[in-house]
């Protein structure tokens, strides 16, 4: 494009999930819009990362239960879930532990 042509400046459409037009929040929803509304949006796929938490925490406990605390491979479970889980779950599922409510058997 040389510097004595015109430019053009065209709208961007952005798109996501499947969705062409972002819902009026103010009007009610319709159906198919709710359903738009839930669907998931790949720019954030870490929103809700609580199972994932709870799994590695579940499977260091397993892991040095079954190896012991000097098999390396369960510092990965330690830490995943060190980063994932806020700390005051963590303190909770050790109390838990101890007191030997914890609501997922370990030794097996």
């Amino acid at each position: 494009m040389s510097d004595d042509e015109e430019r053009v400046t065209m709208p961007f459409k952005f798109v996501t999930a499947g969705t062409s037009t972002i819902p009026s929040y103010s009007e009610p929803a319709r159906d198919d819009e709710r359903d738009k509304r839930r669907r998931f949006d790949a720019r954030f796929p870490n929103q809700n990362q609580t199972k994932h938490c709870w799994q590695n925490y579940v499977d260091y406990h397993k892991c040095i239960l079954a190896k012991g605390e000097d098999f390396k491979p369960c510092r990965q479970f330690f830490l995943a879930y060190r980063s994932l889980c806020p700390s005051s779950w963590c303190e909770r599922w050790d109390d838990q532990r101890e007191k030997g409510n914890f609501p997922t058997r370990l030794d097996v």
